[in-house]
């Protein structure tokens, strides 16, 4: 009687070493495994982070590639067109400079200059009187200014956007 009663305590305990042998190796395979995720997610993300890290400046250095200075070509001399308001003959005296960082460009338009002379005498005797008045009508003048140079510079085989402003340096009404 003595055999089973001893047997039976000493079997239960080297039992339950073992299963907490068991437990203890289960939760540090589960450490090293977690361990090592997390370690090659950290590496992954510093991956990526680096490599769009890199293509993220070269854009943004190439969007802020410096520029060259801008250049004006002034349109001279000076248009001066009449228009009709409330049956009176008035006159608009306008003198424009047109900005472009291109000289090239710059030189197309002088060397065009009666086609640019000719569609802006156009544009500014079909204006209105009451509308010219207005700060909005005279950037509204400026902006189809703009773009009637465009169009001429594209029909003389240059580049749109390589004007990109047209500024009126004296603008008189009588």
């Amino acid at each position: 009687m003595s055999d089973v009663p001893v047997l039976a305590p000493a079997q239960g305990a080297a039992g339950a070493e073992t299963a907490a042998a068991g437990k203890r190796r289960a939760t540090k395979l589960i450490i090293i495994i977690g361990s090592a995720v997390l370690v090659a997610g950290i590496a992954g993300a510093l991956v990526l982070t680096h490599a769009f890290g890199h293509s993220a400046k070269a854009a943004h250095a190439a969007a802020k590639k410096p520029l060259a200075p801008p250049l004006y070509l002034p349109l001279d001399p000076p248009f001066v067109v009449n228009f009709q308001a409330d049956q009176l003959v008035r006159f608009l005296q306008v003198s424009v400079e047109v900005m472009s960082r291109d000289q090239k460009t710059l030189d197309l338009l002088k060397s065009n200059d009666p086609v640019v002379r000719n569609d802006l005498l156009i544009l500014l005797g079909n204006q209105k009187y009451t509308e010219l008045s207005t700060p909005a009508g005279k950037e509204q003048l400026r902006t189809d200014a703009l773009a009637a140079i465009r169009k001429d510079l594209v029909q003389a085989g240059g580049d749109p956007k390589s004007v990109e402003a047209v500024y009126f340096t004296s603008f008189v009404m009588q």
